[in-house]
């Protein structure tokens, strides 16, 4: 039964201390006997003043951070889930981008997220994200991670079951959601979302979220959460702090669920006209 580490974070203007604070985490969670770190949507960066962020944005292949973590895989033995962080992409825009990041591996496998959070909200925020943002066009899993196979989601792809449906479809045993909900939305929304789509996929569902009031004065929801395939919460963090935490994974409770309801096997093609 693998022991994951959830971090919730409340990131702020400078990566080289959100880093350090990861750093400190995947420490921590070996110590405490896990085999993989969880962290939130954008851990490294979190700053809507786009010009002041974009002094910190690259490439992918040209950011520090990127070898900085794939050394602290293999340092500390755990598999890193970085939420995500903004990587500069062709055209001019970023791409919010999870990276995975296994202690034996050069590379992290990468996902970028798909669906961009374009709102306004009746507190009177506005979001544009695709105003600097490519959005992804990839569904992505890896195999053979501590929780078996993995699905790869960041944030507002929480409100698109299709992707959930199709990450179902390729069986996965756990799904990443991290994130950095509104209070708003979060306190509306976010428990009945994740529940909802563990249920779906008969599949854990891992979200670390970003917490608190940050420095580019936004504040957001917490309650990092683990659900079971049975939509059961088995760990919530809360919304008032930063924090580290851990849960056992039983893998075996997949199998246990999908032969209960069986949901995945049952599912049929619905012609559209």
């Amino acid at each position: 039964m693998p022991k994951i580490a959830v971090l919730q974070m409340c990131s702020g203007t400078d990566p080289g201390r959100n880093f350090d604070c990861i750093r400190d985490a995947a420490y921590a969670a070996r110590e405490g006997g896990a085999a993989m770190l969880f962290t939130p949507e954008m851990s490294l960066l979190l700053d809507r003043n786009r010009s002041r962020a974009a002094e910190h944005i690259v490439s992918q292949d040209q950011s520090p951070f990127v070898p900085f973590l794939a050394d602290l895989a293999r340092d500390t033995g755990l598999t890193i889930a970085l939420g995500s962080m903004a990587v500069a992409v062709p055209g001019g825009k970023n791409a919010n981008r999870s990276m995975l990041f296994a202690p034996a591996a050069a590379q992290p496998v990468t996902y970028d997220k798909i669906h961009m959070f374009d709102v306004e909200l009746a507190t009177g925020e506005t979001w544009r994200e695709s105003n600097a943002y490519e959005p992804g066009r990839e569904v992505v899993t890896v195999e053979n991670t501590p929780v078996g196979r993995l699905g790869l989601t960041i944030c507002y792809d929480l409100r698109f079951p299709a992707l959930f449906g199709e990450l179902g479809n390729r069986r996965c045993d756990a799904i990443a959601v991290p994130a950095a909900f509104t209070k708003p939305t979060g306190a509306a929304h976010w428990h009945v979302m994740l529940r909802a789509r563990a249920i779906e996929a008969s599949a854990f569902v891992i979200a670390a979220a970003q917490v608190g009031s940050h420095e580019d004065g936004r504040e957001t929801y917490g309650h990092s959460l683990v659900v079971d395939p049975w939509g059961e919460v088995l760990l919530d963090m809360g919304g008032d702090a930063p924090s580290l935490a851990f849960c056992d994974i039983d893998l075996a409770r997949i199998a246990e669920v999908r032969a209960q309801v069986p949901a995945l096997a049952n599912r049929r093609q619905i012609a559209t006209s």
